[in-house]
């Protein structure tokens, strides 16, 4: 399995377990170098769940990606924010 799409399904685990509204959710992938960069797009009730009190749970979970990234012998960062702090076109809501 390609270390990417491992790192990224560990991830969507994760921040799922964790969040209210996870069909709100997705987490894009880029390349920057030789770095793999996770954005977790979040509703913008979630963030707050989970970036945590003073950045706890964020922190947490970027520490488990660096515990994966190790074993897998790569770099990964983790942002966390909503559609309009990424730059993305909203969504209709489908409820």
């Amino acid at each position: 399995m390609d270390s990417a799409v491992a790192l990224q399904e560990f991830l969507e685990y994760v921040v799922a377990n964790l969040i209210d509204h996870p069909a709100q959710a997705s987490i894009l992938h880029d390349l920057d170098g030789d770095t793999h960069v996770f954005r977790v797009v979040l509703a913008k009730e979630d963030t707050g769940i989970v970036i945590g009190r003073q950045g706890v749970t964020i922190r947490a979970i970027r520490n488990l990606m660096e515990a994966a990234c190790i074993k897998q012998g790569v770099r990964a960062q983790v942002d966390v924010g909503t559609r309009e702090e990424f730059g993305l076109s909203a969504i209709a809501d489908a409820e």
